[in-house]
């Protein structure tokens, strides 16, 4: 919801409410999450966390398009990513498959929930160091992999095995690397494109190439949801290092030519 425009003090209560109650939205699909998997429910836990991404996307428009924007909604929307996009993945993932890394002994259960806890902390250090940097970053990149694309990431990976009827033991040593590495994405320095700055043409109308590509994006994804989403996010989570490691490629070769 953060955004650099000023303060614009809204006519009447209920539309100031309006933002806040997807913003609320979202942190319910997050808490939801939590509890459905200490139930064992893990595909409705990692469509609870794709539900609370949705309704995190919606509060800043709602909140634009209203001129409802305020520090409040800035400071709540950042509390409810870190339960959603945060703890959510990171306990998902601990009941799923990191707790039964015990199994091989006291020491690897101790990883296991180690592991979830950096993920969860990269997350919460990922929000507070953009809440910092707003003002000043550049719109069109992001610094770091968004902790929502993080969920999606892992949360589609509990989806597909979970779907496959794959048991989250027998892929803890995909899990525990996946939750390090993808933990530390969201602190790296790597840029990732925000999307928004797209091309568009008079008006702001989108291009017609970019209503194909939707199309061939769409179809996919309603054959199988779980799989397309874990190979759309899990491009994106690779694109930051590759983008940043090409582009300083890129300039030294610059400087060796000059």
């Amino acid at each position: 919801m953060s955004d650099s425009t000023p303060v614009r003090t809204p006519r009447h209560r209920g539309i100031y409410l309006l933002p806040n109650l997807f913003t609320t939205g979202a942190m319910f699909a997050g808490f939801y999450a939590i509890v459905t998997s200490i139930g064992g429910n893990y595909s409705e836990a990692a469509i609870a966390v794709f539900i609370a991404a949705l309704l995190d996307g919606m509060d800043g428009r709602v909140a634009r398009a209203t001129g409802t924007q305020s520090e409040f909604g800035v400071q709540y929307d950042s509390l409810s990513d870190l339960i959603s996009f945060g703890l959510a993945p990171s306990l998902v993932m601990y009941t799923w498959s990191l707790s039964s890394l015990k199994d091989f002994g006291p020491t690897w259960g101790k990883i296991g929930w180690a592991a979830a806890f950096i993920y969860a902390a990269c997350a919460a250090l990922r929000l507070a160091r953009f809440n910092t940097q707003v003002k000043v970053i550049d719109k069109r990149y992001f610094q770091g992999l968004p902790s929502p694309a993080a969920a999606a990431v892992c949360m589609a990976f509990v989806w597909s095995m979970d779907k496959f009827d794959v048991a989250g033991s027998d892929v803890s040593s995909v899990t525990l690397p996946m939750a390090v590495i993808i933990g530390l994405l969201m602190v790296s320095r790597f840029r990732y494109f925000s999307f928004k700055s797209l091309p568009t043409g008079e008006g702001g109308r989108v291009p017609f190439l970019w209503m194909i590509a939707g199309v061939l994006v769409l179809i996919p994804f309603f054959v199988d949801p779980p799989r397309v989403l874990l190979v759309v996010f899990s491009l994106y989570a690779l694109s930051g290092p590759v983008l940043t490691l090409w582009g300083v490629a890129t300039r030294r070769r610059r400087r060796n030519a000059g």
